[in-house]
């Protein structure tokens, strides 16, 4: 019983003065005092007192940008090599440079290939021949057309009508980068948006695009044996693909090719089921145009 009173005595005095320090405490300090905790609750933690792993875990998410930000608070952690061989290989799947990283025994850095890599890719984005002079003169990507292919095929910062200037001068690099493409399993017109979108048609017919199509209509034959189409099959219909997608697309063009002409224009041209010809031809009135920005090709 004594026991009892013992703890009831406590808890009063324990009540008692939480009620004198309410009335000594404005409702303002209750709410400063809130706010503060509230603050506190939300605080984002300092990953210098995280375990490593966790700091670089929450860091990979950053850009190039914003992990240089970092690194005015965190160095060494947004400093690691890890990161910025991820952002690397992110933007540019592979150059030659990175051989001789994993063998540099402290000498380039990540960090550094990167921000080289970087300053090169705006080079080449205004002037694809002295970017990719940029690349050859600072080690990044070796003097070599199988290197220079590798480096632009696994690039995704390449503008692609830079690109396709310099692959219109340089078909040996042309001829290596569609060897790297691969087409299996794919309908025609989604393998022809799949080139496209990596390799910016020109503007009008010429030799570039009528070799470009021819070494695509290989490579798309290859992955795709059992259509039992030829590679000519393939380029005849790679054209009628183009130009319909003009057709469809331009605003100048009044009277639309209609799925029955179509069928019957591809018919005459290449032998092909009319029941693939219709499906071509669905596929562009449904999803657009080939190339995804309409070009003058076709209406000069």
């Amino acid at each position: 019983m004594g026991g009892q009173v013992s703890v009831l005595m406590r808890m009063h005095a324990q009540n008692m003065e939480h009620q004198a320090h309410s009335m000594t405490t404005s409702p303002a300090e209750d709410e400063v005092t809130e706010e503060t905790a509230e603050a506190e609750k939300n605080k984002f933690p300092d990953l210098s007192e995280l375990p490593a792993e966790l700091g670089l875990e929450v860091l990979k998410h950053l850009n190039a940008t914003d992990l240089c930000l970092a690194a005015c608070v965190w160095q060494n952690l947004a400093e690691d090599e890890i990161l910025w061989q991820g952002l690397c290989k992110d933007q540019w799947g592979y150059a030659s440079v990175y051989r001789r990283l994993r063998g540099a025994g402290g000498g380039t850095s990540y960090r550094h290939t990167f921000l080289q890599l970087d300053e090169g890719t705006l080079t080449f984005n205004a002037d694809a021949f002295s970017g990719m002079h940029y690349f050859i003169s600072r080690g990044l990507v070796d003097d070599d057309p199988a290197e220079i292919a590798m480096f632009l095929h696994t690039s995704s910062k390449m503008d692609s009508s830079q690109l396709r200037r310099y692959l219109d001068q340089r078909r040996d690099v042309m001829t290596l980068i569609m060897d790297l493409q691969n087409y299996s399993d794919q309908f025609l017109p989604a393998a022809l948006r799949k080139l496209f979108s990596k390799v910016q048609p020109p503007e009008d017919r010429g030799n570039y695009l009528q070799t470009l199509l021819d070494k695509f209509s290989i490579k798309f034959c290859q992955g795709n044996p059992r259509l039992g189409l030829s590679t000519d099959t393939v380029y005849i219909l790679c054209f009628s693909l183009i130009m319909l997608s003009v057709d469809l697309t331009s605003p100048h063009v009044k009277n639309k090719m209609s799925k029955r002409e179509f069928i019957r224009n591809v018919r005459h041209a290449a032998a092909v089921d009319d029941v693939l010809s219709g499906h071509l031809y669905d596929d562009i009135y449904l999803r657009g145009h080939i190339v995804g920005r309409r070009p003058a090709l076709g209406c000069r």
